[in-house]
Formats: C-alpha cells, sequence, structure tokens
C-alpha cells in the first residue's frame, strides 16, 4: 500500500491544525508502509519515507484581483502535484487547496480518492473577506470533492453531521477518525527564561490562548472578555497570521481596549513561537482557552490537555469530544440561533460568558491541578496518533480492494 498524500500545509510551513495532523500521520503511516506527501512549498525529501516533495509558483505576473491570486495558485500547485506522474494505491486529499488535485487524480490516474475534513467553506463565510469571489469556487471545489470521494474521513462526529447535512454523500462513506496528539513530545515542560523571553511574569498565573487571527478561532471574542476579568488576571495570547489586514486592524483595536480596561499584564505574542517553546507556555498556564465559533476538532486543545492545563473552550464541534466539562476543563455555550456559526454568537454575552469560565478556574489553583492531570490522562487513553494511522491504513484497504 503507498497513500500520496496532497497538501497545502507540511514542515517547516505549517500554520494550522491541518499541517500539523498530516505531519504526524505522515510520520506514523511511514512506520506501517511507503508514504509520499506532495505539498506547496520548498520542501524536498525524495528518499525518505515519507518523501516529501514540495511546489512553488510565481503569482508575481499575476493581473487578477489580489484576493483572487491564492486560489488561482494553489489550481496551478494541484496541475503540478499530477503532471509529476503518480505511483500510488491512493491519493488522500487535506483542505481545499489540495482538492482540485485529487480530482485530477482519481480521473486521469484513476486512483480511489480520500479526503479529510479538516473544517469545512459552507460554515466559513467570513472567508469572502480573505478570497473574495474565490470563496463561491472554494464552496464549490470542496462540494464536488467531496461528493466524489470514495471515502470521506470527518475528524470528528460533529463534523460528520455537518458532512451529512451539507452534502450528497451516503452515510457509510464518511467515518470519523479524531486527530491526535504526541505525548512524548507534549508533555508537561517548565522553563522560565522562555516566559521572560516573551514577556510573561512567571511569578502570575496567566490564561493563554494559542492560534491564528481568524474570524474561526474567535480570538477576538476572547480579546473582549479580558475587561470581565478579575483584576490582575495575566493574558497570553500567542496569535499571529491573521486572514486579512480589517481582521488585524480589529485585533489591534481589541487589544489596546483591553489593555486599557484591564488591571493585569496582557502579553500578545504575534510571531509563530517554536514548538518547544509553545509546549513551555502551555505548561506554565494555569488555564487554556479555545474561544473558537467553528472548530471542527481543535488539536490545541489535545497539545494543552497533554501538558496538563485545563481547557475553557467553546461549545462547539469537535471539543464536545475533546474536553469533559468538569473533568478536564470547561465548555461555554455559544447561542445557536442560525445555520451559520458566524451569525449565531451574541459578542458581549459570549464575552462575559468566556470570562466568567475563566474566572471560575483561575480563582482554584487546586482544581485546576486535578483537571490538568485528568486531561493528560484523557489524551493518553484517546488521542494516539498511532492508532489513528492505523485506522486510516485500513480505511485505504476498503477503498483500494
Amino acid at each position: 500500500m503507498k497513500p500520496l498524500l496532497l497538501t497545502n500545509e507540511y514542515p517547516p510551513h505549517i500554520y494550522g491544525g491541518a499541517g500539523i495532523h498530516v505531519q504526524y500521520l505522515a510520520r506514523e503511516l511511514a512506520k506501517l508502509c511507503e508514504v509520499e506527501v506532495r505539498c506547496f512549498g520548498d520542501q524536498s525529501a525524495p528518499g525518505d519515507n515519507p518523501s516529501v516533495s514540495g511546489f512553488s509558483t510565481d503569482a508575481s505576473a499575476y493581473t487578477a484581483p489580489k484576493p483572487l491570486h491564492s486560489v488561482f495558485a494553489a489550481l496551478q500547485r494541484c496541475l503540478d502535484f499530477n503532471t509529476r506522474a503518480i505511483d500510488a494505491d491512493v491519493v488522500h486529499l487535506h483542505t481545499w487547496y489540495s482538492h482540485f488535485g485529487g480530482i485530477l487524480a482519481k480521473l486521469n490516474y484513476g486512483l480511489p480518492l480520500v479526503l479529510t475534513v479538516h473544517s469545512l467553506e459552507p460554515l466559513r463565510p467570513w472567508k469572502r473577506e480573505q478570497l473574495g469571489g474565490g470563496y463561491d469556487f472554494t464552496v464549490w471545489l470542496e462540494k464536488t470533492a467531496i461528493e466524489m470521494a470514495d471515502a470521506v474521513v470527518a475528524v470528528s462526529g460533529g463534523t460528520k453531521e455537518d458532512i451529512l447535512r451539507l452534502f450528497d454523500v451516503p452515510s457509510e462513506k464518511v467515518h470519523v477518525i479524531h486527530n491526535g496528539i504526541d505525548p512524548d513530545e507534549y508533555q508537561p515542560t517548565f522553563d522560565e527564561a522562555v516566559l521572560e523571553k516573551h514577556g510573561i511574569d512567571p511569578a502570575a498565573p496567566y490564561v493563554l490562548f494559542v492560534g491564528r487571527i481568524t474570524r474561526q478561532k474567535g480570538i477576538v471574542h476572547l480579546v473582549n472578555a479580558v475587561r470581565h476579568l478579575d483584576p490582575g488576571t495575566q493574558v497570553v495570547l500567542c496569535a499571529g497570521a491573521p486572514d486579512t489586514p480589517e481582521i488585524k486592524a480589529e485585533m489591534e483595536s481589541a487589544v489596546a481596549a483591553a489593555r486599557a480596561g484591564h488591571e493585569g499584564r496582557l502579553v500578545w505574542i504575534q510571531e509563530m513561537i517554536p514548538a518547544d517553546e509553545k509546549i513551555v507556555l502551555y505548561s506554565h498556564a494555569r488555564v487554556f482557552c479555545t474561544p473558537s465559533i467553528y472548530e471542527p476538532f481543535g488539536i490545541i486543545n489535545l497539545e494543552a490537555m497533554a501538558c496538563e492545563t485545563p481547557v475553557v473552550a467553546s461549545q462547539v464541534g469537535g471539543m464536545k469530544e475533546i474536553i469533559v466539562p468538569g473533568e478536564t476543563g470547561l465548555l461555554v455555550p455559544l447561542e445557536q440561533q442560525a445555520e451559520s456559526p458566524f451569525e449565531a454568537v451574541h459578542p458581549e454575552t459570549y464575552a462575559r460568558d468566556l470570562a466568567a469560565g475563566i474566572n471560575e478556574l483561575m480563582r482554584d489553583p487546586e482544581r485546576c491541578v486535578a483537571m490538568g492531570r485528568a486531561g493528560r490522562a484523557r489524551v493518553l487513553e484517546r488521542f494516539s496518533w498511532a492508532e489513528i494511522a492505523r485506522e486510516t491504513l485500513a480505511l485505504y484497504g476498503k477503498v483500494v480492494g
């Protein structure tokens, strides 16, 4: 069995959960079979397992509107994925960036097609801010790829429900295989020098956020919640890679207002920090917060839990399957009055509810310690990349057979 994984993100160019998923899935699959990865970038490891080839493209001559450049560049790379001969038994797609490449491989090379859903375009309408009319194209492309796939992997039970609701796909074609974590890499690790390097006060307990600046991640809601936190609460935002200049400006304005209205340190780390430093930040935090308004799974929650940090998260998507309320963290409900999660949030109510959950745990350090230990135990029991790779390989066998 030889799978070909098509993806936008792959180390060292990773900015989100899908990239982390492909990184560890490829590593564990390579212990079981030969694996090839074709990705966006300049990566090159042709003789290794997994073998890796990065594909770049020059968009400097594009005269199309700027929001469309990333769409057309993705299509060009997907074409290039296929002009290099493919000798795999199955092609496995990750995010819409790779979907056109998989469609070409299925039709031209006759390969079975497996597609992992990390998020769904119809549930991310704010992407229009980033892609303009290209958003309508990505919605169509995703629908086409999902409905012609031989098997669809949902990263949570909630994601499977969304797929069946939004697309014409038989239930038996949709398989739930969760994301995972490497507990040997993500484990409690303490180093006050890392905190001081980033301007964090080691003596003051803090609540931590890690993620991209995007509507989906709900980061602005968390920043707006800061004014409702107990005085003296330290807040650390490890948040970069804004989707658009507009949300970057909105974030800057919200952070300035939060700093002015909060009696406590607010640290904003805008660069993407190395994994070893991120693990230290998780480990020292008293509470981790995931304020996402749409989150099919949420690997960052596993990362925090593996570092024995309790999580306060929105009660959406896969996070309902990761966090056990009252045992490993708290879940904050969203107002679900609309089909789109973007329309379902009442900003002021949500900010207050987030703050209430964070305050509840920050006030009780002994409870946080107990929750942290329970969280790591849950990660070790339920979310192993080795098991996920075995399940994925078994699925390849079904679609090839």
